[in-house]
């Protein structure tokens, strides 16, 4: 059977000033969608690397694809300070800052496409962002996926190297970014060969070809204003994915996290042979295959 051709449109939106990149892939002909899905990056790279890479010589990476050929209507939006978005402007590109990217994002689907609530997934610094975004704004979320996410950041060698080279970093500054820095994140966990070499190369570059600076918004929150999503009020459906090897976050923080959760409907997932970087992973289908699973989960009939 031939695949559905997905069709990619160039959308823009706005907020506090900033012009917003917002990019959408959708199954050709599509009239009822299975779901609108609002995809969140992390804090190195924009979203059109992280959710819609192409591997010359190796499809499927793209997480856009897969959910648009499952029929879903699937967008992704570059913060403030990345990639397509304004980022000549000194501001604090943070959690909560990004949380009202979203905010404003999603009001302008709402207005283009007609949907009501998304389901969301982010991953890393975005799973914070979509967490904060759910919190604040449950009428807007149906289910929402934390990736690689952190509650308080006990625990985490990642974060505790993190903070002693961002301990005089200034809310407004930028970081530079790099081949070499981009292939840290596979290596850090210590877990190289967990991704291919060429699906590296090519994230790697296409991070590069649209930033060689990001901001130090989420990595200053992630060292020094955890946490900043409090769990009893996270109302909607939660799936946490983890990777077994992944150093953002302990089992501990996470699971105590999980537990708080007052929505029933949640889930929490460890992915093996995955460390953080899940999407360019060797076994990147695991979390396409849960993130897929989990937003068709039928809604429960009796509730007690």
């Amino acid at each position: 059977m031939a695949r559905p051709k997905i069709i990619g449109t160039e959308h823009w939106t706005h907020h506090n000033g900033a012009d917003l990149f917002v990019w959408r892939k959708r199954r050709k002909g599509l009239r009822k969608p299975a779901g609108s899905v609002i995809l969140v990056h992390g804090s190195s790279m924009a979203s059109t690397p992280s959710f819609d890479l192409e591997v010359p010589g190796r499809p499927g990476h793209s997480l856009m694809d897969y959910l648009a050929e499952r029929g879903y209507d699937t967008w992704c939006m570059d913060h403030e300070g990345y990639g397509r978005s304004t980022k000549d402007r000194k501001v604090h590109a943070g959690i909560k800052r990004g949380a009202e990217d979203l905010l404003a994002t999603a009001k302008y689907i709402r207005k283009i496409s007609g949907a009501k609530s998304f389901l969301m997934y982010g991953i890393s610094s975005g799973a914070l962002r979509a967490a904060l975004f759910a919190q604040k704004y449950p009428q807007f979320v149906k289910r929402v996926v934390l990736d690689a996410f952190v509650w308080t950041g006990k625990g985490s060698p990642t974060l505790k190297d993190r903070a002693k080279r961002f301990a005089k970093a200034k809310g407004t500054d930028r970081r530079p970014i790099h081949s070499k820095f981009i292939r840290t994140i596979f290596s850090r966990d210590k877990h190289a060969k967990a991704a291919y070499p060429d699906v590296v190369k090519a994230f790697a570059e296409a991070c590069c070809d649209l930033d060689d600076s990001v901001p130090n918004g989420t990595y200053i929150d992630m060292t020094r204003r955890l946490p900043v999503v409090n769990p009893r009020k996270l109302t909607v459906p939660v799936l946490i994915t983890r990777g077994e090897w992944d150093g953002i976050a302990s089992y501990e923080d996470l699971m105590e996290f999980f537990h708080l959760l007052p929505n029933p409907d949640k889930q929490f997932a460890v992915m093996p042979g995955i460390s953080h970087a899940s999407l360019q992973m060797k076994n990147f289908q695991i979390v396409f295959h849960l993130i897929e699973r989990f937003f068709s989960q039928p809604e429960p009939i009796y509730k007690g």
